[in-house]
This record gives structure tokens, C-alpha cells and sequence, in this order.
């Protein structure tokens, strides 16, 4: 049966947006094929015969060459076969063409909903195959709606032409930080699920991997691999902290970060609404990095554990509500961050 509208539609569709038409063609044959056997009770066999070139397609049901029928649906008498062709034995198969009128209502009732439908998921894969690529990447949204009643925001992200709508969760959302219709924001691509109703893109503006990665916009030596980041901690809105490391003994990995006069770290800074970050300097000695760690208190001994990632911290007296931090934000920024459960006690602490 000529389906030059098909064929064109098809042509249409690879051509504006990039879907294969043997992708839609496989769609249409699968949906034909179900259509013919729900009409059909008991066919098993049914195949779909492509000729591109002459923009043709056939339908066949698929019956075994029997001696006695017992299954007309799926059986055909010898008799019946050799009067197709001489050449049929029993046990063999033969294809018994659809009439193109029954056919030709099949794929009239079909074919465009299939079309759509396939549409569908073939957009769904583009767009779920263009952001899986993205995990764990920066990507820039515009607020298009805020849900006042769970604080919930969706962002229209983009990223080489493929768009869809993310869900940025109140939890996901720095505190305190306020989010507006038609806002351009940075967030961090955490994961991508494949669902029934398209993909399903998870972001965050809290997730630590959102520093790491404006650093790596920002900062070139980390970049290209001169400077590399070890670790980071972050208490979203309020404090980060960033183990820096570079194997060039003649490049300051902390000053790379940091900037002329501030520049680098201020344009995150800045980014984040004013989120604190501390840089410090990545040791492979555990007691260096731990001590590194709670800055800006200064630390007078680290005692490691005999066994496990443990250890007790002396800091001079004065310093013990500093090295602490508000609530005990800065000995929990600095334990996340070097891997270690930290006991923080004055340097007067007898032991006891």
C-alpha cells in the first residue's frame, strides 16, 4: 500500500528535529502489527514489509503449512499452500498478504497517533540522553514558576538546543536565599531518571559539587589539572570549606583560587549570595590537613588515634570557641572535610 504521506512525514521529522526515521518506522510497525492482532484474536505471526524506495508498505500474516488445520489463525492446509505455490511442503511457511483495504483502515486509525506518540518518546530519549551527559555539570535556568505552598521552584534549563522543566525542591534551595519569575540561575545537575512522562532532572544549588564546579569555571590552574581540588564541605548559605592541592611546587594552589585581590573566589562568593569560603591547602599528612582544616583557629597538636579516623585536636584556650565555630559549624565543616572525627579540647586539657 503506497504511503507517500507517511514517508514524508517521517522525512519532515529527522530533518527539524533530528529524529531518525527508521526509529519513527520501527514505532509504526510495532503499533500496526498490535492493531492487526487485537482485530485478529489468536495471530501470532504478523510482519511488515518496508520498501523505502517506493515508499510502500505490506502486511503479512505468517501461517504454517500444515496437513490437517487446527489453528486456522496460525495454520494453513497443504492443499491451500500449493495452490499459492507449487513449491510449499508441509512444515514449511508462507505469507498470506493483508488485503490493502483492511490494512489501509489499520494504518489510517494508527498511524497518526503512533506518530505523536512516538514523537513523544523519541523527544523524551534526545532530551533524556542530552542531560544524562550533563551529570554533575553546571547548567544555567530561568525561574519560570515558584509554588508558594511547598516553596518549590521550576526552572527551564537548557543545554545545546534540548530544553525541559526541572523541579529546584525547597530543600534543594540555599536558606534564606529569595528566587524571582524570569531569574537566570546556576544550578548543579545531580542526576537525570528516565520516566513515563519524560525525563526527570534533579538539581541543586545546596549539593557541594556546585562549588567545585564554579571554581572550575573560574579558575583556570584547576581547569586544565594544575590545581586540583581534594575535598570540599559545605553548610549551603553559610560556609564552605575547599582542600586544594597542585603537584607544581612553583604554583600556589590556595593564590590560584583565590585570585588577584580577591577576584576569583569573590565572583563564587558572589554567586552563592555571600556564602563564606574557606580555601586551605590539601596534606597527604592527616595531622597537617586536619589542623589545615580548622582554620582559622590555630591548632597547637593533633593526636591521631591508634586505630580508625579519629583524633583529638589541642587548640590554644582562647581559641576553642573559634576552632568550634557558631553551633559547631567549623569543627563539623573541618571533620566532613578531612574524613575525621575531631575532638576539639584547650591546650590546658589535663586528660582527665
Amino acid at each position: 500500500m503506497k504511503c507517500d504521506e507517511i514517508f514524508a512525514a517521517l522525512a519532515m521529522l529527522e530533518k527539524e528535529r533530528g529524529i531518525p526515521q527508521d526509529f519513527m518506522m520501527g514505532k509504526i510497525i510495532q503499533a500496526l502489527t498490535a492493531a492487526y492482532k487485537r482485530d485478529h484474536e489468536g495471530v501470532e505471526n504478523v510482519i511488515v514489509d518496508v520498501d523505502e524506495d517506493k515508499r510502500d508498505l505490506r502486511m503479512y500474516v505468517q501461517k504454517e503449512i500444515v496437513d490437517e488445520v487446527e489453528d486456522p489463525a496460525n495454520q494453513i492446509s497443504l492443499e491451500d499452500a500449493r495452490a499459492m505455490s507449487a513449491k510449499n511442503e508441509v512444515g514449511g511457511i508462507v505469507n498470506i498478504p493483508v488485503t490493502n483495504m483492511e490494512f489501509g483502515r489499520i494504518a489510517a486509525g494508527n498511524g497518526k497517533q503512533v506518530i505523536i506518540q512516538g514523537l513523544r518518546e523519541a523527544e523524551h530519549g534526545m532530551i533524556y540522553d542530552e542531560f544524562n551527559s550533563k551529570q554533575h555539570e553546571i547548567l544555567t535556568g530561568t525561574v519560570t514558576r515558584i509554588d508558594e505552598r511547598n516553596g518549590n521552584v521550576i526552572l527551564r534549563i537548557g543545554n545545546n538546543g534540548e530544553t525541559t522543566e526541572a523541579m529546584l525542591t525547597a530543600n534543594e534551595q540555599v536558606p534564606g536565599e529569595t528566587l524571582v519569575e524570569g531569574q537566570m540561575v546556576k544550578v548543579y545537575l545531580v542526576d537525570v531518571h528516565s520516566t513515563t512522562r519524560g525525563p526527570r532532572v534533579l538539581i541543586s544549588r545546596t549539593h557541594p559539587g556546585l562549588v567545585k564546579r564554579l571554581f572550575e569555571l573560574e579558575v583556570p590552574e584547576i581547569y586544565d589539572g594544575t590545581v586540583e581540588i581534594r575535598s570540599v564541605a559545605r553548610e549551603a548559605g553559610s560556609r564552605t570549606k575547599m582542600a586544594v592541592w597542585s603537584a607544581d611546587e612553583n604554583v600556589d594552589p590556595i593564590g590560584a583560587c583565590v585570585g588577584q585581590r580577591g577576584a576569583r573566589v569573590n565572583a563564587i562568593v558572589e554567586e552563592l549570595r555571600g556564602e563564606k569560603i574557606d580555601i586551605i591547602k590539601y596534606s597527604e599528612n592527616p595531622a597537617e590537613f586536619i589542623a589545615a582544616a580548622l582554620a582559622p583557629a590555630d591548632v597547637v597538636d593533633v593526636i591521631l588515634a591508634d586505630e580508625g579516623k579519629s583524633c583529638r585536636v589541642l587548640v590554644p584556650d582562647d581559641q576553642l570557641s573559634l576552632a568550634i565555630g557558631k553551633v559547631g559549624q567549623n569543627a563539623r565543616l573541618a571533620a566532613r572535610l578531612t574524613g575525621y572525627k575531631i575532638d576539639i579540647k584547650p591546650e590546658s586539657y589535663d586528660g582527665e
